[in-house]
């Protein structure tokens, strides 16, 4: 009988590290997503801020940035900026800025996160 409550006994430690050790490495696993979504929205956002950078340079209008991201699917997390000289010749510069998608627990921790990328690009003319 004591072997069998040794056993019991051992088991019942098993399940009590197991519950101690559990979410560590749930939160362990949320942060490496959360980085590995973060870095997935950084080339997003460097994408995006291209193809804008080269519509506007094609079209020499900042509206052609601003439909460019669109189509890219980006929705509401996606803010695009033109500034500059859009007239054939002038440099234009094409700012895009991501909300990154925020994993649940650990995204909080990311506070007020905006990825951006900029290009200044020279306007060929329409």
């Amino acid at each position: 009988m004591a072997r069998t409550r040794r056993t019991r006994s051992a088991a019942g430690q098993a399940s009590v590290e197991a519950a101690l050790v559990l979410p560590v490495v749930a939160v362990v696993l949320l942060v490496v997503v959360q980085t590995v979504l973060i870095a997935r929205d950084q080339i997003v956002v460097v994408h995006a801020a291209r193809v804008a950078a080269r519509a506007v340079a094609v079209e020499g209008r900042s509206t052609s940035a601003a439909r460019s991201v669109a189509a890219q699917g980006l929705g509401d997390r996606a803010r695009v900026s033109v500034s500059g000289r859009l007239q054939p010749g002038g440099t234009a510069v094409v700012v895009v800025e991501l909300d990154p998608v925020r994993v649940p627990v650990v995204g909080r921790g990311l506070g007020g996160l905006r990825l951006r990328q900029r290009f200044a690009v020279l306007v060929e003319g329409p």
